[in-house]
């Protein structure tokens, strides 16, 4: 697939225009659970109201600018979380308390998170869609990465975020709404809430239910889920609704989707993002985007140690630009962005319905785990529950080594020597050497050990580390295994 150089950018920039529509003309009304009832802006002409929406967003952009589109995973936006991102409510405090004790995503979004079925990592996905545009594997990828920090493994909120990602992906090559929908909806699993969700608008939809009554049907399914007004399950489909309901109208889309309540800045937000994607900013309303101009106000960023994030659309816009070819090259994507025109297959739909063995594979890593990666060996600790242990306790583990090295020649055993390095008061059984086995293209080799972890006594946190030496390899793992007393 060929994208015109021109055109996408155009996308881009409307995408990030609709984002600061829809945050600024949400934000005052952000947590009203009752229907409401706007007409428009209630801001002065170029007032942009900051959002946390986008603001994450430019700090990802700083990661991916420096570290390379190759190197950016949960772990390294967890250190950019630590860094550069300065709130502590809800779930991005708990995701950051988590790991400035040392436990590493995703465990650090699922480890004593009330909040990992909320909205803040579906709210945040437009850089990694417009850096992956038209391929909706790739931008669902870094969506994951990106949500499991604060949402975990098992979280409804990153189950929201690939949904998302997905769609606005998408929406590059793709106008027809529920297209789009259908798209987000094949890349996530069909027994997660938000599935449901969606779903349900749909089927509100085909039976020609008004918004109003729609909406009341995604409130009432989702009560007894999250805190209310801040789960993503009805909030991301408080958008879609704006979406079908509102028919291509870019204004009506907005004003259904915001008169819904609960996370209105969110909603309108993302909603304006993905009309943006569609119709470009021609398709946004002249009198709309003379309102909101190009500037872009941030609240959520350490700006002391972050100077160069842009300060427009307009440059939001051209830095993604430069950055989008190695994101594809880097991920070995089909698609490329070129001066030619557009050259989209005609089956691209059931091509992209067809396939979805990269988001499934997403969706397969264990709750309560994590991933320490040393080159040739890569090893997955999966816990059973909340790290913490107590004087007197005991605790299960596996962890799960996987060769990351094809083996296509040689024959010898490749083994996997273990040593345990323990605080006092700790003590660890389980073997003390695994066989690992060759990988080659049919399959990818992995060996689990199971080990008991004892305490006779605890400090408040506790670090464990495994250590792993595989035979005739030059990098030893050094997995670290925190755990709260």
């Amino acid at each position: 697939m060929k994208l015109n150089y021109e055109v996408y950018k155009d996308k881009v920039h409307a995408c990030w225009i609709g984002k600061n529509i829809g945050g600024t003309m949400g934000t005052p009304y952000e947590g009203k659970r009752e229907l409401l009832d706007i007409k428009g802006f209630v801001t002065d002409k170029n007032v942009v109201l900051p959002n946390d929406d986008l603001d994450l967003q430019l700090v990802w952009l700083t990661a991916v600018e420096r570290c390379g589109a190759a190197a950016v995973n949960a772990q390294l936006l967890g250190e950019y979380w630590i860094h550069f991102v300065t709130p502590h409510w809800n779930e991005y405090g708990i995701g950051k308390a988590n790991m400035k004790v040392g436990i590493m995503p995703p465990l650090s979004g699922d480890a004593f998170n009330t909040w990992k079925d909320s909205n803040g990592a579906w709210i945040r996905t437009e850089i990694w869609s417009c850096l992956a545009p038209a391929d909706p594997d790739l931008a669902a990828k870094y969506a994951y990465e990106d949500a499991c920090v604060d949402h975990g493994a098992s979280g409804e909120g990153t189950v929201a975020a690939v949904f998302v990602a997905a769609i606005e992906s998408a929406a590059f090559y793709e106008s027809d709404v529920r297209r789009l929908i259908n798209i987000g909806l094949s890349k996530i699993p069909e027994e997660s809430r938000m599935y449901k969700s969606i779903k349900l608008l749909l089927e509100c939809y085909d039976n020609g239910m008004d918004y109003v009554s729609a909406r009341n049907a995604i409130l009432n399914a989702n009560a007894d889920i999250g805190d209310g007004w801040f789960e993503a399950p009805s909030n991301v489909s408080y958008a879609m609704l704006g979406l079908l309901w509102g028919e291509g109208d870019f204004k009506k889309s907005m004003i259904y989707a915001i008169n819904c309540g609960d996370d209105t800045d969110c909603t309108g937000a993302t909603l304006g993002s993905i009309l943006g994607i569609i119709g470009g900013t021609a398709g946004i309303p002249t009198d709309w985007r003379e309102h909101i101009g190009d500037t872009i106000s941030t609240i959520s960023i350490n700006l002391g140690s972050l100077r160069s994030t842009p300060q427009t659309c307009t440059d939001l816009t051209e830095r993604v630009a430069k950055q989008a070819p190695f994101m594809l090259a880097a991920n070995h994507s089909s698609v490329s962005i070129t001066e030619g025109e557009n050259e989209i297959p005609e089956n691209i739909y059931e091509l992209t319905l067809a396939d979805n063995s990269k988001t499934k594979k997403l969706f397969s890593r264990p709750a309560y785990s994590y991933t320490v990666d040393f080159l040739h060996t890569s090893a997955t600790v999966i816990l059973p529950g909340d790290p913490k242990i107590l004087p007197g306790e005991t605790m299960k583990i596996r962890v799960r080594f996987e060769n990351n090295v094809p083996h296509f020649q040689d024959i010898n055993p490749v083994f996997i020597k273990l040593r345990w390095l323990l605080p006092e008061g700790f003590s660890v059984t389980g073997e003390k050497c695994l066989r690992m086995p060759h990988k080659n293209s049919h399959y990818n080799a992995t060996i689990e050990g199971e080990f008991e972890i004892m305490a006779e006594s605890t400090e408040s946190v506790n670090r464990l580390v495994l250590e792993a030496v595989v035979d005739g390899r030059l990098t030893a793992g050094y997995i670290p295994i925190v755990l709260f007393g």
